[in-house]
């Protein structure tokens, strides 16, 4: 039994992954600013590991406090850049379930995040997968206000070299400072979002 370091969790490991791109994969110059990407990840220790557990309630309730702590991180994080997309995973150990980790992506946990952001009008994209240390989560970002912005769909990769262990799950969030570079698709245009219903 872990010893709950956290609110309701036992978090061993925080993490912090930033990536800028400069340049198209052709070599094309970034058409304004540079693209930065954010991965923030918790390493929770999963008291559920090994057995069912019919309620999850307790996770998904405590789960506020997580999501208020990634809002603080990838506020300090962004050092006062603006977020425009957002997106979230899970990587569950593989002595437990994927309902594990899902438990901790629940509203309760991406409000205090929407809030951290001034507001998220959009759904948050998510996925996840079990595995161990080495699985490599490719994270879905989408525009935070508006889904229907179509150069924000982007995605962002990691992996954890020392987790998550069988009895763990690692939470992470993705953000990004803007769309992909040189997006060239058409469709409505992060400029013109309303924000007013997720959509547009």
């Amino acid at each position: 039994m872990r010893t709950l370091n956290f609110g309701a969790f036992h978090i061993r490991k925080w993490y912090l992954q930033v990536e800028d791109t400069l340049a198209g994969e052709t070599g094309a110059p970034a058409d304004g600013e540079p693209l930065r990407k954010f991965v923030l990840a918790a390493c929770i220790h999963n008291p559920y590991a090994g057995r069912y557990e019919p309620d999850l309630s307790a996770w998904i309730e405590g789960s506020v406090a997580l999501g208020q702590e990634f809002g603080r991180r990838i506020q300090q994080a962004a050092n006062g850049q603006a977020i425009e997309s957002y997106g979230k995973a899970i990587l569950v150990g593989t002595d437990g379930e994927y309902e594990h980790g899902n438990a901790l992506l629940t509203n309760p946990a991406a409000n205090p995040i929407r809030d951290a952001l001034g507001g998220g009008k959009s759904w948050v994209p998510s996925t996840g997968k079990r595995g161990g240390p080495g699985t490599v989560l490719d994270i879905p970002l989408a525009h935070k206000d508006a889904l229907y912005v179509r150069s924000h769909y982007d995605s962002v990769s990691a992996l954890f070299n020392d987790g998550p262990n069988r009895d763990e799950v690692i939470v992470c969030w993705s953000f990004a400072t803007r769309g992909r570079l040189n997006a060239r698709l058409g469709g409505l245009k992060a400029s013109e979002v309303k924000g007013l219903d997720g959509l547009v």
